[in-house]
C-alpha cells in the first residue's frame, strides 16, 4: 500500500509516514446538502494537529456526496462559457505585466457562486423551465464551472511563442494556424493527464495543496450547518477587506508594494543598494528585506497553503540566492559586470552593453548565418540571468534523481504491467471510494484525444512556417510525457511546480542546431504539453474532492481549453499591437513588460541558434548546461545521510529540487513578496497549525480563498479602469507614496535611467 507523506516533519515528496488508509466510505444521503444537514467532519472541532495528507483529506475535506445532483446544467454552460472567456482574456493581460500575476481560480469560483445563485432565483423553475433551472445552484455544477474557467485562464505557451515570433522575428502567423497550434499543444497535455490518473490523481498521497482553498470554499458555500454559515460570514468579511485594501498599494500608494527602509534612506544614490534591496519596479533588484503589502504579490509565495516543508526549502533557496547573485555579479561571473550589462534582465546584449540585434545574425529563414555572426559577435546575458539558468538546470537534474531515490516504489507499482493504463484499479482513499457511484472516463477516450491532438500538431508544423519535422514532434511529445510523470509527483505532493523548459531546449539544441524557431517549438511540445498536464491533473483532483462525475469533468476541461486558446490569441494581438515598443524594451515599464516573451526569445537564440558558440566546452556559458549534472548529484548526499541516520529528520526534510529552483528565482520582475510571504507562511503553517489547530482546520484555507478572490477581482477592475488595459491609463496624482516614475522608482531605490 502506498504510504502518506508527512505535512510538517518528514518529507512529503518521499511519501513516508503513516498508512494511506482513509477509512471506509460513508453512506450517501439524499438530503446531504439541505440546510438541516451538517456534513462537517467532527474532527474540525478537535485540537488534533494536521500532520499529513491523510489528515487533510479526512478532516478538512468532507467526504459527503449526493449522486443525484446535476453537473452539466444550463447554468454551467452559460456561466462557464462567460468566465472561461473572461479568464483567458485576463490571463493574457497578466502575461504582459511586470508583476507576473496569474488568474486565481478562487476568483472565478466566487464570481460563479454569485452568478449561479442569481440565475437560480431569477429564472422560473416550473414546467419546462425546470430543465434550465433544476433546483438550487449546487457544488457539482459550481466545480465544473470553476474547472472550465481555470482551464481557460492560463496563457498558453504556444501563444507566448507566437507573440515572440511577432515581436522579435517579424513573423505573423495566420489566426487559424495559431489557434490550432494552441489546441494541439494543450490537448496533448490533457491526454497525458487522463492516462496518469492512476498514479497522480486517485491515490491519497496526490494531495494537490493548491486545491485545498478551493475545495474548502466550495464545501463551505454549498453544505448546510451552523459552522459553514459562520465560515461564509468570515469569508465575505475578509473578501471585502482585501477588495478595499488592494486599491491602495496597486494604485494610490505603490510604495507599499515594496517598502524598504534601506531604499528610503539611500534615495536611489547607490547602485549596490538598488541591486540588493530594490524590489518596486521591473528588473530593479533582489528585494532583500523589502516588505510588500500587496496581496497580488504576496500570494505568489503561497504562504497559506504550501506545506511547511516546501516553504522551508524555498526560504533556504532564497536566502542563498541573495548571496549567490550579489557575489557572482560583483565577482564578474559571466562578464556581466565588466561589460556594463544591467544587474537584472532576461534580454540579450552586445559586448558593449547595448541591446543585441538578433536579426543581424539570422538569414531570411530565421537560421544562423555564420558570416553575419562572425561580424556581429556573440550575445551576452546578464550575470544574474545566466546564474539563474545554471541553478534552474540544476533543479531539473535534481528532480529526476530525487524522484528516483524517494519514489521508486510508487513508480514501479504504477508502471509495471502498464498499470497506469488501467482505469479499473482500486485505491483505499475515502474520496476515490465515493467516486465509484459514477461512470469513469475510459482510458481510450484520453488515448483517442491524445492521438487526434498529436496528428493535429504534426499537421500544424507544416502550416505558415515550417516549425518541426513530424518525427521531432513525436520525439518531444515522448519527452514531455516522461517529464509529466516526474513533475507530476512533485506537484501532486508538495504543490510545487518545477520549470524544466531549459532541459528540453538543451536536447533541442543538439537535435536541431542553429534553429531558434525549431528550438521554441521543441520546447512547446517537449515541455509545455507536460506542464499543461500538471494543471489538468490538479483539476481532476478537485473534481474528485467535490465528487463531480468524471465525464462532466472531462467536458469542462475540454471546453475550457478550446475557449482559452481562442481568446488568448485575440488579446495577444490587441496588446502587442498597442504596446509593441514597451514590450520590446529590455526593462519595460511599471505597467507593461515583455519580459516573458524576451525570456522565450533569449533562450531560443542562445540555445536554438548559438548553442555551439555559447555552451560548448571553453565557451562563456559552458557551465550553464553542466548544471544538469550538478543538480542530478545534489540529492544523493542527503539521501545517503538519511539512510545512515534515519532518525535525523533534516536529511529527508529538505527538498533539493525546490531549494535549487529558488536559488535562482529572484532575478526576474519585482521582488517585494518574499519577506511578507516568509512571515505569513511561518505564522500559519507552523504556529497556527500547531498552536491553534481548530482555527487552522476551519479557516486557514478559507482565508487564502478570500484573499485571493478579493484581490483578483479588484485587480481586474483596476486593470481596465486605471491601468490602461482598455486603452488609456489613469494615473493617481503624484505624491511621496506615488513618486514620479520618470524620476525614481516606487520604492525610492532606483533613479530613472540608472
Amino acid at each position: 500500500m502506498v504510504e502518506e507523506g508527512r505535512y510538517d516533519g518528514l518529507p512529503l515528496l518521499s511519501l513516508k509516514g503513516r498508512s494511506s488508509c482513509a477509512g471506509k466510505a460513508h453512506s450517501n444521503s439524499s438530503d446531504v446538502y439541505s440546510s438541516a444537514s451538517n456534513p462537517e467532519s467532527p474532527s474540525q472541532h478537535s485540537e488534533e494537529i494536521i500532520k499529513d495528507a491523510s489528515d487533510i483529506t479526512n478532516t478538512i475535506i468532507s467526504s459527503e456526496d449526493n449522486p443525484h445532483l446535476p453537473a452539466l446544467t444550463f447554468r454551467f454552460w452559460v456561466i462557464g462559457t462567460g468566465l472561461a472567456t473572461f479568464g483567458s482574456v485576463l490571463s493574457e493581460i497578466y502575461f504582459w505585466k511586470p508583476q507576473n500575476a496569474a488568474v486565481s481560480s478562487l476568483f472565478q469560483l466566487i464570481i460563479s457562486y454569485v452568478l449561479g445563485n442569481a440565475m437560480h432565483y431569477a429564472m422560473p423553475s416550473k414546467g419546462y423551465w425546470r430543465y434550465l433551472n433544476p433546483g438550487p445552484f449546487n457544488i457539482k455544477e459550481h466545480t465544473c464551472i470553476t474547472i472550465m474557467a481555470s482551464t481557460a485562464s492560463v496563457t498558453a505557451t504556444s501563444i507566448g511563442i507566437i507573440a515572440t515570433l511577432d515581436l522579435f522575428y517579424g513573423v505573423t502567423l495566420e489566426p487559424a494556424a495559431a489557434i490550432f497550434q494552441t489546441f494541439a499543444s494543450q490537448l496533448i497535455g490533457y491526454g497525458f493527464a487522463g492516462i496518469l490518473r492512476n498514479l497522480l490523481v486517485w491515490p491519497t498521497y496526490a494531495l494537490y495543496p493548491a486545491q485545498l482553498p478551493s475545495i474548502s470554499l466550495l464545501q463551505s458555500m454549498h453544505f448546510g450547518g451552523l459552522l459553514n454559515r459562520k465560515k461564509m460570514k468570515y469569508f465575505w468579511i475578509v473578501f471585502a477587506a482585501i477588495f478595499c485594501w488592494e486599491i491602495v498599494p496597486t494604485w494610490m500608494f505603490p510604495l507599499v508594494t515594496a517598502f524598504s527602509v534601506v531604499c528610503l534612506a539611500d534615495n536611489g544614490k547607490s547602485a549596490f543598494v538598488r541591486n540588493l534591496f530594490g524590489a518596486g519596479s521591473s528588473n530593479e533588484g533582489l528585494g532583500f528585506l523589502s516588505f510588500g503589502f500587496d496581496w497580488i504579490l504576496i500570494t505568489q509565495a503561497y504562504p497559506l497553503y504550501w506545506p511547511l516543508q516546501t516553504q522551508v526549502s524555498s526560504w533556504i533557496g532564497l536566502l542563498l540566492c541573495y548571496a549567490l547573485m550579489i557575489g557572482c555579479y560583483y565577482g564578474d561571473v559571466f562578464q556581466g559586470y565588466s561589460r556594463g550589462l544591467p544587474f537584472m534582465s532576461t534580454a540579450l546584449f552586445s559586448g558593449n552593453g547595448s541591446s543585441y540585434d538578433q536579426s543581424a545574425i539570422l538569414n531570411s529563414n530565421n537560421q544562423l548565418d555564420p558570416e553575419k555572426y562572425a561580424q556581429v559577435g556573440p550575445p551576452y546575458m546578464t550575470t544574474t540571468y545566466a546564474v539563474s539558468l545554471l541553478v534552474s538546470y540544476a533543479s531539473m537534474g535534481a528532480a529526476f534523481s530525487h524522484i528516483l531515490l524517494w519514489n521508486w516504489r510508487e513508480l514501479w507499482e504504477a508502471f509495471r504491467g502498464f498499470n497506469f493504463l488501467k482505469s479499473t484499479q482500486d485505491f483505499d482513499d475515502i474520496h476515490f471510494q465515493k467516486m465509484k457511484s459514477y461512470k469513469e472516463v475510459p482510458q481510450w477516450w484520453y488515448l483517442a484525444l491524445f492521438g487526434v491532438s498529436l496528428a493535429l500538431a504534426i499537421g500544424m508544423a507544416y502550416v505558415d512556417i515550417n516549425t518541426l519535422p513530424w518525427w521531432s514532434v513525436i520525439l518531444f511529445t515522448v519527452i514531455a510525457f516522461i517529464l509529466a510523470v516526474v513533475l507530476g509527483f512533485i506537484s501532486a505532493v508538495t504543490g510545487f511546480q518545477l520549470p524544466t523548459g531549459g532541459l528540453v531546449q538543451v536536447l533541442a539544441a543538439f537535435i536541431h542546431p542553429q534553429q531558434p524557431v525549431q528550438n521554441m517549438y521543441a520546447k512547446l511540445y517537449g515541455y509545455s504539453t507536460g506542464y499543461q498536464t500538471l494543471a489538468m491533473l490538479s483539476d481532476l483532483k478537485l473534481g474528485q474532492y467535490a465528487k463531480v462525475p468524471p465525464r462532466a469533468t472531462f467536458v469542462a476541461q475540454f471546453s475550457g481549453t478550446i475557449l482559452g486558446a481562442i481568446f488568448n490569441y485575440i488579446l495577444y494581438k490587441s496588446i502587442v499591437d498597442a504596446h509593441r515598443a514597451d514590450l520590446q524594451d529590455p526593462l519595460g515599464t511599471r505597467l507593461w513588460s515583455g519580459w516573458g516573451s524576451q525570456e522565450i526569445n533569449s533562450a531560443a537564440i542562445t540555445w536554438g541558434a548559438l548553442s555551439a558558440e555559447l555552451y560548448s566546452p571553453g565557451k562563456t556559458y559552458f557551465q550553464i548546461p553542466m548544471g544538469l549534472l550538478y543538480g542530478f548529484l545534489a540529492p544523493f548526499p542527503f539521501y545517503l545521510m538519511h539512510r545512515l541516520f534515519p532518525k535525523q529528520w533534516i536529511w529527508s526534510y529538505l527538498n533539493m529540487p525546490v531549494v535549487l529552483t529558488y536559488l535562482g528565482w529572484l532575478p526576474y520582475s519585482v521582488n517585494g513578496m518574499w519577506w511578507p510571504g516568509f512571515v505569513i507562511g511561518l505564522f500559519t503553517q507552523w504556529w497556527v497549525r500547531t498552536r491553534r489547530p481548530r482555527w487552522y482546520k476551519k479557516y486557514n484555507y478559507l482565508t487564502s480563498a478570500a484573499l485571493d478572490g478579493g484581490s483578483s477581482i479588484v485587480y481586474f477592475i483596476l486593470n481596465f479602469a486605471v491601468f490602461g488595459a482598455s486603452g488609456n491609463a489613469v494615473n493617481f496624482p503624484l505624491w511621496w507614496g506615488n513618486p514620479d516614475p520618470d524620476v525614481i522608482s516606487v520604492d525610492y531605490c532606483m533613479m530613472s535611467g540608472a
